[in-house]
């Protein structure tokens, strides 16, 4: 007997493809962030300066996305800190006090370069960690073998 084996019509998904926006969507954004730009002047001036690297890591590596997830996360914990200044003190010009603290700048960079770091170093000590255990589980075994050999090789006489 011959079945035939039902084909389901599968969905072709492009990898590559990527979101476009078309032009209504574009002016709804750009309006969005001039309202948010308007109404809270402060997070937005410095969310703009702190979120600097991330930007451009986007710009310049848009295919690689845990790299842009990683210094992202970073870059973005280093300026939430600084947001807990704004938000204690919500006056006019505090945003560039803020902003012009060589603390708070480092602190914001700081966090998108550990971000960075953990992206190119971590991997690297992984892999470090796991062969220098799979060379130990190696002496371990070759250890056990010299004694199973040792204790066998007086019991089983050589045929030569």
């Amino acid at each position: 007997m011959n079945k035939q084996l039902l084909k389901l019509p599968t969905k072709k998904t492009n990898k590559n493809s990527k979101i476009r926006l078309n032009l209504l969507q574009k002016i709804v954004l750009l309006l969005a962030f001039m309202l948010l730009s308007f109404t809270v002047l402060p997070v937005m001036v410095v969310l703009g300066i702190g979120i600097l690297p991330t930007i451009t890591i986007m710009i310049t590596d848009t295919k690689n996305i845990n790299k842009i997830t990683t210094i992202g996360c970073f870059n973005f914990s280093g300026v939430i800190l600084s947001f807990c200044s704004i938000f204690g003190q919500f006056e006019q010009g505090v945003e560039f006090s803020i902003a012009a603290n060589i603390f708070n700048i480092i602190i914001m960079l700081g966090a998108a370069g550990i971000g960075f770091i953990f992206y190119y170093i971590l991997p690297d000590i992984f892999v470090f960690i796991y062969k220098s255990s799979a060379q130990h589980r190696l002496k371990t075994i070759n250890s056990k073998l010299e004694k199973l050999a040792n204790t066998w090789a007086n019991i089983i006489p050589n045929d030569n």
